[in-house]
């Protein structure tokens, strides 16, 4: 955990720093804002500000945007003036603390942003399984690629293998390269010098050298453009990155984990990812089965989670009951552990009495998880429509064109004439089609409801 204290309450801050520092934070400060994103700029990064409610707040946010930098803000100031709480609210502060700080309050700001319920919670044996042989490697410096479904746990998993590593008291920086755009990923990875570009005002280091001594987390790399992959294989390679605009080249120091939710080796095949890369990251695969698969798991997060949202809303924890158990072990959990646990979360809020009860298992409408069903025929087309597409993916288009003639000739017991009208292509193109493909060796479905032969006619020329 990372704090940046900005502002120059003395005192009052130089005590928030002890109590940060005896919760496990680093704490860096800067006296203004200017001299804050400096520090920023610099590599060494921030999970959290903590910034004097006396300061421009909404200033500092708007830099922070401007160039890209994503970090939350809390306020504090020596006033309990509501006011200055509700216009720091409003200028982009995530929360206001009052000063003298609370030992308990500032504790609790910072688990949340580091969010220490990111443990590893698991019963099924499936999971085991991954849990071993991410224990087996963590100690290496090898690179890592975890796979899964969204909403599995990918990033957690992550985490817990940086904990175990060499590098965890070093930073664990993560990027997701599917939520930033592709002309700006390039300056977040690598950095950039001033006046690179338009924007650039002033020196910006990269992730790769934010996390210099650590381990870099590549989230869903798969959306990472095929032109900025070869640069990533270079600072992999050589361990050597290139600043947007810069000169020279800047060696880094880290491990690197990626994610993804699809199949690289499709993508490898589709032109979309670069297969040196995919074996440059791949040296060991942690695959996350989808918690459909480990069934165990779903009442030990479940349990997890109900403590956690209970404690949070300050109400009572409550058992979750046989029934809602059984719901929640016959769900299908399209969205993982992310759906799991919003649902959980409601759970606490609507449950009444001792248990949280089935009637408190809601879908986001309000529905009742189990009497959600879809309608058979809409499930049915769903199915047939994800077979269809997978069917699809990897065939060139003739074959997919010729798979649909002889299907469709087929559908139409022979009849060329009706098959044309249905493909909504001439009887000439069909017969050439029909030609080609008999000359090919491939069997062509008679002429029939009365229609000649095709076949015999193409032979007798």
């Amino acid at each position: 955990m990372r704090l940046l204290i900005v502002g120059t309450l003395k005192g009052q801050l130089t005590t928030a720093t002890k109590i940060a520092m005896d919760n496990g934070a680093s704490v860096t400060h800067a006296e203004a804002a200017e001299q804050a994103m400096n520090v920023l700029r610099g590599g060494k990064g921030a999970d959290l500000l903590l910034v004097d409610v006396g300061l421009d707040i909404r200033d500092l946010v708007m830099r922070l945007e401007a160039e890209h930098i994503h970090v939350p803000i809390v306020a504090c100031g020596i006033s309990n003036d509501a006011r200055a709480a509700v216009a720091a609210i409003h200028a982009g502060a995530k929360e206001y603390i009052p000063l003298p700080p609370d030992p308990e309050l500032i504790a609790a700001v910072l688990a949340a942003v580091a969010n220490d319920a990111r443990d590893l919670i698991y019963r099924d044996e499936a999971m085991g399984r991954v849990i071993k042989l991410a224990q087996q490697i963590a100690g290496s410096d090898a690179s890592v690629m975890i796979t899964g479904e969204s909403g599995t746990g990918k990033e957690v998993l992550a985490r817990y293998v940086h904990s175990r590593s060499a590098r965890a008291k070093r930073p664990f920086i993560s990027i997701n390269c599917a939520a930033i755009p592709e002309h700006l990923l390039e300056s977040e990875l690598f950095g950039h010098e001033k006046g690179a570009f338009t924007g650039a005002v002033a020196r910006r280091i990269g992730k790769f050298e934010e996390a210099t001594g650590g381990t870099l987390l590549l989230d869903e790399i798969s959306e990472m453009d095929v032109r900025l992959q070869s640069k990533l294989l270079r600072a992999i390679q050589e361990r050597v990155i290139d600043r947007v605009g810069g000169t020279k080249p800047v060696p880094v120091d880290i491990r690197i984990i990626a994610t993804s939710n699809r199949n690289l080796s499709e993508a490898v095949r589709e032109g979309t990812f670069r297969e040196d890369l995919l074996f440059r990251l791949n040296v060991v695969n942690l695959k996350i089965p989808p918690l459909r698969d480990r069934s165990a798991d779903i009442l030990e997060l479940a349990q997890h989670f109900a403590k956690k949202y209970a404690e949070a809303n300050g109400l009572p924890v409550r058992p979750i009951s046989t029934e809602a158990r059984r719901v929640l072990t016959a769900n299908r959990w399209q969205g993982n552990v992310r759906e799991l646990e919003n649902t959980i979360h409601r759970s606490v809020l609507m449950a009444q009495g001792d248990e949280i009860g089935p009637d408190a298992i809601l879908t986001p409408d309000g529905d009742r998880l189990d009497l959600a069903k879809t309608a058979p025929a809409v499930a049915h087309a769903t199915l047939a429509a994800e077979q269809v597409t997978r069917a699809l993916v990897g065939r060139t288009v003739a074959d997919v064109e010729r798979d649909l003639i002889l299907e469709t000739l087929k559908h139409c017991l022979g009849n060329r004439t009706h098959a044309a009208n249905i493909l909504g292509i001439s009887i000439r193109t069909l017969r050439n089609k029909l030609n080609e493909y008999a000359d090919g060796g491939i069997p062509i479905t008679p002429a029939g409801n009365g229609a000649p032969d095709y076949q015999r006619m193409a032979n007798a020329g």
